[in-house]
């Protein structure tokens, strides 16, 4: 069985964006109109800022699960019980819209 992540399903739709966007800079190479290339300039400078960000969110999402799995290691009993009452809270009110 596959186990789907979160940032692998957002993951590809982005790199898919990127390759696009690079055969898109790619078609239009040797076009040398001044609009055109001002165009590929900003589209250029869009796809590193994207990555960049895509880099920022990655390591963000590490650390956090870094930082949870060391306060669950710390204290497991009252993970557990924070768990266990966010998860009556929530089923409380789920069963309440119905």
């Amino acid at each position: 069985m596959k186990t789907h992540t979160i940032a692998g399903e957002l993951a590809k739709p982005a790199e898919r964006l990127i390759e696009d966007a690079q055969d898109l800079l790619a078609a239009t190479a040797h076009v040398a109109e001044e609009k055109v290339i001002e165009a590929r300039k900003r589209l250029t400078a869009a796809i590193e800022k994207g990555r960049e960000a895509w880099r920022n969110v990655q390591e963000t999402a590490v650390s956090g699960a870094k930082a949870t799995d060391r306060a669950i290691r710390k204290h497991p009993y009252r993970s557990i019980g924070i768990a266990f009452g966010v998860g009556m809270l929530l089923g409380f009110l789920a069963r309440r819209r119905d």
